[in-house]
């Protein structure tokens, strides 16, 4: 009798309900799950943003929202993007995910700065408005760091 579990035929991983992604992987392949998980991203980015604006400024509510998301952004890029479980090396990517973070917070704070100085009053619509447009920047430099140096394969 042969089997047609395609699993069987998947590297082994610690999880064996593990999708058959391969660590690394082609960009044709891991585009599309990088960009669902950008949407949901910076959706839930923009969620705990408007949120938090509401207590404190502009700089702090970016700070707030953009730390909590990019951890599971990168969570959830290193399962589903790169096809990585388990929990060995997770530290050390988030760690590395960090810098992404790092390029996004300065995207991010550098717009709001530019509106804080340009348009003093402008609403908060218009400040996510700039924020989305940061944040697309820091999409594509955060892809490209985690497909040649986080999860390299």
């Amino acid at each position: 009798m042969v089997s047609t579990d395609k699993r069987a035929a998947a590297p082994s991983t610690d999880d064996p309900q593990a999708s058959p992604a391969k660590p690394g992987g082609t960009a044709k392949r891991q585009l599309p799950a990088f960009a669902i998980i950008g949407v949901l991203s910076t959706l839930f980015y923009l969620g705990l943003y408007v949120v938090a604006r509401w207590v404190v400024d502009p700089q702090i509510a970016n700070l707030i929202a953009l730390a909590v998301s990019a951890v599971a952004n990168t969570a959830a890029n290193r399962r589903f993007t790169f096809g990585i479980t388990g929990s060995e090396g997770a530290l050390k990517h988030q760690l590395q995910g960090a810098v992404a973070f790092l390029i996004g917070l300065g995207l991010s704070s550098g717009v709001l700065a530019l509106l804080d100085y340009a348009a003093p009053h402008a609403s908060k619509v218009v400040e996510v408005g700039g924020l989305i447009v940061a944040n697309g920047l820091a999409t594509v430099v955060r892809f490209l760091l985690m497909k040649v140096w986080v999860f390299k394969g």
